[in-house]
């Protein structure tokens, strides 16, 4: 059973009697960083939020290629997870700890008594689904739209604001394969960013010092 105080203290508009069903009936689980908590293909069998820590959200394809979607930050829910559950489809995504993270896992059965019983469950998932949506549509908008200097910088920026670090721990070739490019591309963009002062390359990390239009 969980806290419901960690509970309250997470969803803090959720209705007294909601907080004491998830507390009672969800189930806390603790990953350490670099464990899969979905796979591709994987039939879901509960959702899952964030209590703490951070989980990336990719696509991988039959060769193990990652593409990166987006972070789950606490006091998220993945929303593949609740259609999912709802539909017992398989999933289409994957989903690693980026660090020591602990997620509560609802149980399906719950799902729709508690949009049908609680309106700040109801409002909770319409608002996952809607900025789960809206982080896709910028990842689509990246890919689409933009040359791959402009989606390195995004991707910079995005990582520097979750992981709430200057330093990007990933080489060359884990960002050149979470953005679907080569290594020697992403390494050539990269001391273009050093040449002016906006990076530091390190040999397993990346130091932002200043990713601001105006370098």
């Amino acid at each position: 059973m969980i806290p419901e105080h960690e509970v309250a203290a997470l969803f803090p508009g959720f209705e007294k009697k909601l907080v004491e069903e998830l507390a009672d009936s969800g189930s806390l689980r603790s990953f350490k960083s670099g464990d899969v908590l979905m796979k591709t293909g994987q039939y879901i069998r509960a959702t899952m939020i964030i209590i703490s820590g951070l989980v990336k959200v990719y696509r991988e394809d039959e060769e193990g290629n990652e593409f990166f979607m987006y972070y789950l930050e606490p006091g998220q829910a993945c929303a593949l997870s609740m259609i999912c559950s709802s539909k017992q489809n398989t999933s289409e995504l994957s989903a690693k700890a980026m660090g020591d993270t602990e997620v509560i896992t609802v149980p399906l059965d719950k799902m729709d008594v508690w949009m049908q019983q609680y309106r700040s469950w109801y409002q909770f998932v319409l608002g996952t689904y809607r900025s789960r949506f809206e982080e896709l549509l910028e990842t689509i908008d990246q890919v689409a739209f933009r040359n791959m200097d402009e989606r390195l910088i995004a991707y910079l920026r995005k990582n520097q604001r979750s992981l709430k670090s200057n330093i990007i721990p990933f080489t060359h070739a884990e960002i050149a394969q979470e953005l679907n490019s080569s290594r020697e591309v992403i390494s050539r963009l990269m001391k273009k960013l050093a040449d002016k002062g906006m990076v530091k390359m390190h040999r397993q990390s990346i130091e932002i010092i200043n990713l601001h239009e105006n370098n």
